[in-house]
């Protein structure tokens, strides 16, 4: 197995931990991670990237494990978080990268695209397509389609969800992985009556989650709590209003894009369906692909399809 790597880098006043793996001169692939995770969650991709040559570079995100969490909540807008991206490519001297977004990540990886195409080699979305053709804030379009109780509604009140999530880390984290992941009964998360009350407790993990995989999850969680990642969340109307310079500009990097058939965030929706909906903001996508049987964790819980789709779209890259 190629080794796993870590320091701690710069990136323009804030301190941000990467893991890395593959020789130190190999084409750069920039792994962005989502909520509520950290680097661990590419552990897979990290070592097939290595041993086909690459270097792979998983930072814990602004908010996330042993990176700096800064207390203001506008510190994590969607500028600040495309920031940190090519931060890390200036740290790892990587003039371009492929760049792949899970959850969280794939916004911010799409955004990197949108703003950066000249320090983008291409980009990998995992979970969260480009659908940016919305003519209100994202709160009031999510209180309009899903009612007031929507799960990024009830994070928008700072100190609420912090709380509830840091009482039990580890109970939450159990939870969330396996409520929503392909084994689970995926049903949209709901804040009625609490958040973590919403979600089953589960009679077994997952057969792609074990207690060392939680255990290194809530270790990632016991320094800053849950308050930087939900602190994206309650950037939502502030990003759509930050970005509408490029309301209705296309993604100009090759694309490609993979989800899970059971991911909520899919909605049920066909890879024709979602191809559609991209290819009005992205020019040159690549490739749709819905993962039979899989949930929202798309590289843990089908680390051998992702690992397969990812290098053979950053080969295809020349």
């Amino acid at each position: 197995m190629p080794e796993i790597t870590h320091r701690t880098v710069d990136v323009g006043g804030i301190s941000l931990h990467l893991a890395e793996s593959g020789p130190a001169d190999g084409p750069v692939v920039l792994l962005l991670h989502g909520f509520p995770e950290c680097w661990y969650s590419w552990r897979h991709q990290l070592d097939a990237l290595a041993a086909a040559g690459y270097h792979a570079v998983a930072p814990d995100q602004r908010g996330y494990g042993s990176s700096d969490a800064p207390t203001p909540i506008d510190a994590y807008t969607v500028l600040h978080l495309v920031g940190d991206a090519i931060g890390v490519l200036d740290a790892v001297g990587a003039a371009r990268a492929v760049v792949v977004g899970h959850d969280w990540g794939a916004p911010v990886a799409w955004h990197t695209a949108l703003l950066r195409p000249d320090r983008v080699r291409g980009v990998l979305a995992l979970s969260v397509p480009l659908d940016r053709r919305s003519q209100r804030p994202p709160t009031e379009a999510i209180a309009h389609r899903f009612g007031p109780h929507h799960y990024m509604l009830h994070f928008q009140e700072p100190g609420l969800a912090d709380a509830e999530l840091a009482a039990d880390p580890r109970g939450f984290l159990r939870r969330m992985l396996t409520a929503t992941s392909g084994s689970g009964t995926p049903s949209a998360p709901t804040a009625e009556g609490g958040f973590v009350a919403g979600m089953p407790e589960p009679a077994s993990l997952p057969d792609w989650l074990t207690e060392h995989d939680l255990d290194v999850y809530t270790a990632a969680f016991a320094e800053h709590g849950f308050t930087g990642g939900l602190n994206w969340y309650r950037n939502l109307d502030r990003n759509w209003a930050l970005t509408a310079a490029w309301r209705g500009a296309l993604v100009t990097p090759p694309a490609r894009y993979l989800a899970g058939e059971f991911d909520l965030v899919v909605g049920g929706r066909t890879a024709d369906q979602l191809a559609e909906t991209m290819a009005h903001t992205v020019a040159d996508l690549r490739g749709v692909t819905l993962l039979p049987g899989c949930g929202h964790w798309t590289q843990q819980e089908r680390p051998d399809e992702v690992n397969s789709a990812l290098l053979a779209f950053a080969a295809s890259l020349g």
